[in-house]
């Protein structure tokens, strides 16, 4: 069903821009560094948007492979951090079983006392 709606709007948009296409045909004067030509408004509006999409996706692509080496790099981070956790919470266990209590850590903030 969802398929079926996704052409119905493609069918619809493609009559929308049928149309105006068919409005928009008066040529226009295009000026290039090295010349000047004179294409239709159609062609000039589409080439633009064209353009425009192929940009955005070129800056989609390149925020979403940043992204991906971010989460890799915090998924290795983390994982360093879960085997900390675990070999801490391993030597707790063991000084709970022999019956020792661990010496207290004291942390104390160096740039206070500077």
């Amino acid at each position: 069903m969802k398929y079926q709606w996704l052409v119905l709007l493609g069918l619809l948009f493609a009559v929308i821009i049928a149309i105006f296409a068919t409005v928009n045909v008066d040529p226009v004067p295009v000026n290039y560094v090295f010349g000047e030509a004179e294409w239709p408004l159609i062609l000039v509006i589409l080439a633009s948007a064209l353009l425009g999409f192929l940009l955005s996706g070129v800056v989609g692509i390149i925020r979403t492979f940043t992204l991906q080496r971010k989460v890799k790099s915090l998924q290795k981070e983390m994982a360093v951090k879960e085997s900390l956790i675990a070999t801490q919470q391993n030597e707790i266990a063991e000084y709970q079983k022999a019956g020792v209590e661990p010496e207290a850590m004291v942390i104390t903030d160096e740039k206070a006392q500077l």
